[in-house]
């Protein structure tokens, strides 16, 4: 622009040639602004620019919020005994038969917790196959471009060792199907590749369409394998199985755990302001002065990466430049195909349908009664926005941590870069929380709800439905506003919901997989 305005000065019929000229390629310069820089990140420009609060009444009510100095019993008390235990008996009893039909290999698809429920479904089709299992394969995430094996996530000895009474496990191929590999199996069609495994198959598909293949050549390898063994009408046994590889087998390996007890240790014993400690984690953690008082804190899982604002067609403050970025992006990603796009962002919210963005999510947790001395986790990998989205929810609770904030860089270096890593840190982390809440359903959110209520933990689980629509209501006050959340969230703190057919094991554990006492 400076070269235009000088040209602008000195020789003024080019000046006007340049000037109409601008005019004409002005919407070309803009648009390009929009081309994709990558495969999964086709535009930076709106994330820029970050909104500001959209919320602002209630906000500024928020901040100036009562603080309790000390702790609500009823908001942080644990969860009564609901008189659910885990029962998983059945399964231990050794069962395997003295011959395998074959080997069966499995390549799973998704993220972190997608690919927990494939491995869980992975054992229970090769119980009902009686084949032996080769440990799962991790698709590398076309997102996330993470290339994590099962062996970098989870402790597979311990895997197998849950499972010896189950059924064989194996970590690699014997040499005579060494050829049975991803990259075989890419480069043309194989009859020992089945990839027609419906979603949510029976086990009865599984006997007629793969068990021929493993009789046949020894060894069967289903791909894709994500979602593709039914909820219902399968044994008991089956289901418990399921259960005893979910709560039971899959065990993080052991410097995730590491790193997961000493960020727990911190948040229950901080040292004043939070600082990171480059020594060595295990000996900070364990030779803390055990005289302070462990402190109470919340995991909140931030779902708010820029593939769940594209693909929920929401509308998050942005205007125009961003609601054509996140179209640009839909359209690289999903080709334009996104059920949601066809309504409004009112219709949307008023239905509940639109994720809550650091700003909503910390208006909730206030009007829940956390107050500015919560300790608060934030478990993410990429918030769409950064820093800068997150700033209204930090303001709200300045006693917010993160991996970065709590662990030094060298403690860091294992996770570094590794998107299923760094979801398992916050797994693990979320699993030892006092109360953990998800800003939206997700992955996460179903598999950390399903855990806690196999142990009983507290986890709130935000009514959208009623969240949504309030937030509409522009003239509304904070106390209204508290009121109502506070009311229609009264049975969502990890009160056990029994399952209904063609809901989740691994979300609702009972009563498949757990007995009432």
């Amino acid at each position: 622009m400076m070269r235009l305005n000088y040209q602008r000065h000195c020789c003024q019929p080019h000046g006007r040639a340049m000037s109409r000229l601008s005019v004409l390629l002005s919407p070309l310069i803009f648009l390009s602004l929009f081309t994709p820089f990558t495969h999964a990140s086709p535009s930076k420009f709106s994330e820029w620019n970050v909104p500001k609060p959209r919320h602002l009444p209630l906000l500024r009510s928020a901040l100036q919020r009562e603080s309790f100095n000390g702790e609500q019993p009823d908001l942080w008390a644990p969860l009564a005994d609901q008189g659910w235990r885990p029962c998983l008996a059945s399964v231990n009893a050794p069962s395997l038969p003295q011959k395998s039909e074959g080997y069966l290999q499995v390549f799973l698809d998704g993220g972190l917790n997608q690919q927990r429920m494939g491995i869980c479904d992975a054992v229970a089709v090769a119980k009902v196959l009686n084949a032996t299992l080769v440990i799962p394969h991790l698709e590398v995430n076309l997102v996330w471009q993470d290339s994590s094996s099962f062996m970098d996530i989870f402790d597979v000895d311990h895997f197998i060792n849950v499972l010896k009474d189950d059924i064989p496990i194996i970590k690699e191929l014997p040499e005579e199907f060494s050829w049975s590999t991803r990259e075989y199996y890419a480069t043309a069609i194989r009859v020992t590749r089945v990839k027609r495994a419906p979603v949510h198959a029976s086990a009865n598909w599984y006997l007629e369409n793969v068990l021929p293949v493993l009789q046949s050549y020894g060894i069967a390898a289903i791909s894709p394998f994500s979602h593709r063994l039914t909820f219902d009408g399968l044994p008991s046994e089956i289901q418990q199985l399921r259960c005893k590889v979910n709560f039971k087998a899959l065990v993080f390996v052991p410097h995730i755990r590491a790193l997961g007890d000493a960020l727990v240790h911190r948040l229950r014993y901080p040292k004043g302001q939070s600082q990171a400690i480059s020594t060595d984690y295990l000996r900070e953690s364990t030779d803390r002065n055990d005289e302070q008082k462990p402190q109470k804190f919340v995991v909140l899982h931030l779902r708010f990466d820029k593939d769940m604002a594209a693909h929920s067609a929401c509308d998050f403050g942005g205007g125009k430049a961003e609601k054509l970025s996140l179209a640009k992006y839909r359209q690289t990603i999903w080709q334009g195909r996104v059920l949601n796009s066809r309504f409004t962002d009112k219709e949307l919210r008023s239905q509940g349908r639109c994720p809550l963005s650091p700003e909503e999510i910390g208006l909730l947790l206030g009007a829940l009664g956390f107050d500015n001395n919560t300790r608060l986790y934030l478990a993410s990998h990429k918030v769409y926005g950064g820093e800068g989205r997150i700033s209204t929810l930090r303001e709200l609770f300045p006693l917010m941590e993160d991996k970065k904030s709590l662990a030094s860089s060298e403690e860091r270096v294992g996770i570094k870069g590794k998107a299923s890593l760094l979801a398992a840190v916050d797994y693990y982390v979320g699993m030892h929380s006092d109360i953990f809440i998800s800003a939206s359903p997700g992955n996460m959110h179903n598999a950390l709800v399903g855990h806690r209520s196999f142990e009983n933990m507290k986890t709130i689980r935000p009514n959208m439905g009623l969240v949504g629509p309030l937030l509409l209501k522009k003239n509304m006050s904070w106390s209204k506003f508290r009121e109502a959340v506070v009311e229609g969230h009264q049975n969502r703190h990890g009160q056990l919901r029994l399952r209904k057919a063609k809901q989740s094991i691994y979300t609702y554990p009972a009563p498949d997989c757990m007995c009432h006492a």
